[in-house]
């Protein structure tokens, strides 16, 4: 039985068949309408393209289609024709022994780094591991537990020496121990010493007495100011001389960078040993000179330091910046758990704040982290009072409903306050950076800490520490206590079961003259501290903001307070049901911690971590439902005023490629509008790119790295290499083979190994595709933005290629977005005046 002759293939309008005749004896298969979108593969694919047009070539195609199969038909006679050049009776000699080693582990300065590529080389270097013996798998498992516990463990002796020096600086401005220099107030006076008052002992001797004993009190208080203001100056610029000599970036929080450092951004030396000493030294000197800041926001600056230090020991975390983020993650969060006392804090500020990548083992290692550090921190007991948390506080009673509303008040009052220091702080800011004033930081310190030491010796609130400060804010009144706070004429007492006229806890009544006078110093302190705040906050020496901010809070919360208890006290006949014992109705130290959080949330925007870290740092866990509800207010009342936290706007204003994966893009733009701006697109053309073209590519341009195409005219992208893979790879080849020479091909598309032969009288060829990407991520000129947007941020990338119908139409960066984001908020300020949020 004869077989029909095959029938004649469709033809296009240029006359080029779709397909040649199908020949084979086998069935044909029913295929559907082909349609191409994209092609981001390697070149076999385009191989297994052609044979799907051939089996489909009876299909009737869309318009689309036909062009993509030209287009495909093109290439594959171009690598046809490019082998016939080569000559098929000798091609040229391809080398392909370049080791592999080192491919995607080295990244530049300020450079995003390939969550992508750098998963898929731990999942190789796994691979290879269980190729090994039992033991060599068992310690490669249990390097990621070692490495928490170091970092927890060296945080917390760090933390405990950061804390002691602090404390004994901060007293030597008023004065020295006479039983030994190396003393502060507080371990001084717990020797045989007499008590004079609350805060001097006869151990305790000022400046005034070794100066001149027994002088007026004038000339002892004015020489007690000066040695107050010298010293405290002192230590200032001593903490900028140590910033900018030895370490630059151990200035400020660190929170903010260490925030863009963990989404995937590097900056070389910013988490360097240098760093970590300088950042340690500084935070001591700083904090003890009286300027407004804290160590809690640097301190996770410092654990990050010493993660990123010891994590040399361990290259399967060294050498993948990926698996690096994950321990750093975990430091982050043993940097909250020793500033504060909070481990199950440190955790959820980790995940809630600065963590871009938060897998499941990490939050265990987190915990554990976290753990470790607050155990060694404890056994140190830096606060003299057996407690890890940094306020302990002991209520014995409870809150009132009716109490919610003063609550809500202070979180209201906690979120314009938040909203305003973060418009004032960034508007000094930008102005720092546009002016002379930026050029001269030692000036600027000195000037700040001598009028902060100044105006601070004159209100007694102020001139003792900020810690110290909080912890009388958040105590309770006793009836013994003898603290202005708690003045008040008392007229009646209690009975307690025994019968015996005596009062268990708060004294209540009208507030005296000495009450009023403490509330009038706790404003002025709230005020003068919201001031100075501003201007300290960026200043080139380590500084946090949690403290100043709790302070802040704190004043506020304790003053609304006194006037919530003096009103229980006048509508004492309306609340007798709601408080049967008036002496304990309100607990203005509650008011205060409340306020506290209220305050530090506007500030930052933290909920869920600042909650838990609130209740751990006083050990008030009763009054969880009060701190939500002031934290929820407050963050609503800041959003709706500012959006973002102050570690987020400074991110912003230093330019990081930080993209946040918690909000939602709004604008409905596509990605073509972003990558149209670029004309031309740098690109490696596969087929006929030599050794010189490379190093010319290298040397003319600064790009992070290059779309692979199979045919500069076709412009079919095959792949895409890095900046680093290409330096490694020409380098590594031309270590090993010294006859290559800068005629000499590269191939960097993964067709090359079927025609790779031998000897030719040609130079040398290379093979580069081990370092290439052959499946790079790439998406539709009409993709909205909003999807690569996610795709940034859930999958890590450092950029996406634009391709239609397999064309490259360009490439679309991490910087390129916020870029266009900042273009958006530019023209909705230039043309109404305002912007919109472009996240949500």
């Amino acid at each position: 039985m004869s077989t029909p002759p095959p029938t004649d293939p469709p033809h296009t309008s240029s006359g080029r068949p779709l397909s040649p005749p199908h020949t084979s004896g086998r069935p044909r298969p029913l295929s559907p309408p082909l349609r191409l979108v994209a092609i981001p593969s390697p070149t076999q694919v385009l191989c297994k393209m052609r044979g799907l047009l051939d089996d489909a070539f009876n299909e009737p195609l869309i318009e689309d289609a036909n062009d993509a199969a030209n287009d495909l038909y093109a290439l594959t006679d171009s690598y046809a024709n490019g082998a016939a050049d080569r000559g098929e009776d000798g091609e040229e000699e391809v080398v392909n022994d370049i080791p592999a080693d080192g491919v995607g582990t080295a990244y530049n300065d300020f450079q995003t780094v390939d969550w992508l590529r750098d998963q898929a080389l731990d999942r190789e270097r796994h691979k290879a591991t269980l190729q090994r013996g039992m033991w060599y798998r068992c310690y490669d498992a249990l390097t990621g537990w070692m490495v928490v516990f170091i970092i927890g463990t060296i945080s917390g002796l760090l933390a405990g020496v950061v804390e002691i020096g602090a404390k004994w600086l901060i007293d030597l401005r008023e004065g020295y121990c006479r039983d030994g220099w190396f003393l502060d107030k507080e371990a001084c006076c717990w020797s045989n010493s007499t008590i004079i008052s609350q805060d001097y002992c006869s151990n305790w001797a000022r400046w005034s007495d070794l100066v001149t004993p027994g002088t007026p009190i004038f000339i002892s208080y004015s020489i007690n100011l000066f040695f107050y203001i010298v010293i405290g100056t002192s230590f200032a610029l001593l903490a900028v001389v140590f910033v900018m000599v030895l370490a630059p970036y151990a200035s400020g929080s660190g929170i903010p960078e260490v925030k863009t450092i963990l989404s995937g951004f590097i900056i070389r030396g910013y988490l360097g040993l240098s760093t970590l000493i300088t950042k340690c030294a500084g935070l001591v000197l700083a904090v003890a000179s009286g300027l407004s800041l804290g160590k809690e926001g640097p301190m996770v600056h410092v654990a990050c330091c010493v993660g990123n230090v010891f994590l040399r020991l361990f290259p399967k975390f060294s050498q993948n910046e990926a698996r690096k983020r994950e321990v750093l993650s975990a430091a982050a969060a043993a940097g909250v758990s020793v500033a504060f006392g909070a481990p199950l804090g440190g955790v959820l500020f980790s995940l809630e704040e600065v963590s871009y990548y938060f897998p499941h083992k990490t939050l265990w290692r987190s915990f554990f982290c976290a753990m470790v550090a607050s155990v060694v921190l404890q056994s140190f007991n830096p606060y003299s009072t057996g407690q890890s948390a940094l306020f302990y506080i002991e209520y014995d009673f409870s809150w009132h409903f009716f109490e919610l509303i003063p609550f809500a008040l202070l979180g209201a009052i906690g979120g314009v306050l938040g909203a305003a220091f973060i418009k004032c702080n960034i508007w000094w800011c930008m102005k720092r950076k546009t002016t002379r004033l930026g050029h001269h930081p030692m000036i600027e310190v000195a000037v700040v800490a001598g009028l902060t030491a100044l105006v601070s010796y004159i209100n007694p609130y102020t001139r003792k520490s900020t810690s110290s400060l909080i912890k009388e804010l958040f105590s309770v009144c006793e009836w013994e206590d003898n603290s202005d706070l708690c003045d008040f004429n008392t007229t009646e007492k209690y009975s307690t079961n025994n019968g015996t006229a005596q009062a268990s806890n708060i004294a209540w009544g009208q507030p005296s003259s000495r009450l009023i006078t403490a509330i009038w110093q706790i404003l002025m302190a709230a005020t003068f501290k919201s001031i100075v705040t501003v201007f300290t906050f960026g200043l080139k020496v380590p500084a946090g903001l949690f403290i100043p901010s709790l302070a802040v809070g704190g004043c506020i919360g304790r003053v609304l307070g006194e006037l919530v208890q003096y009103l229980t006290y006048i509508n004492r006949d309306y609340l007798s049901k709601t408080c049967p014992d008036m002496s304990v109705c309100t607990l203005t130290g509650l008011y205060a911690m409340v306020g506290a959080a209220a305050v530090l949330s506007g500030v930052t925007r933290m909920t869920v971590s600042l909650v838990v870290i609130m209740f751990e740092l006083t050990g008030g866990i009763t009054y969880i439902v009060p701190i939500m509800v002031s934290v929820m207010v407050a963050k609503w009342v800041g959003d709706f005023i500012t959006p973002g936290g102050i570690y987020d706007t400074h991110i912003s204003i230093n330019g990081y490629p930080y993209l946040d994966g918690k909000e939602r893009f709004m604008h409905t733009t596509i990605c073509e509008e972003v990558c149209g701006a670029k004309k031309q697109i740098t690109k490696i053309d596969a087929s006929s790119v030599t050794v010189h073209d490379l190093q010319i590519l290298l040397e003319t341009t600064t790009f992070h790295g290059f779309p692979i195409v199979a045919d500069e005219q076709l412009n079919i992208v095959v792949g895409y290499i890095s900046r680093n893979d290409l330096t490694h790879g020409l380098r590594c080849a031309r270590d090993r083979h010294i006859d290559l020479v800068n005629a000499s091909r590269v191939f960097l598309d993964g067709n090359v190994f079927q025609r790779s032969v031998s000897t030719s009288g040609g130079p040398i060829s290379v093979s580069l595709v081990k370092f290439v990407n052959l499946d790079p991520i790439c998406v539709e000129p009409k993709t909205p933005l909003a999807h690569a947007i996610d795709m940034f941020t859930k999958l890590g990338l450092s950029q996406v290629l634009v391709t239609h119908r397999g064309k490259l139409r360009g490439v679309i960066t991490r910087k390129d977005i916020l870029r266009f984001i900042d273009s958006i908020h530019s023209e909705q300020k230039r043309e109404q005046g305002f912007s919109f949020r472009v996240f949500t």
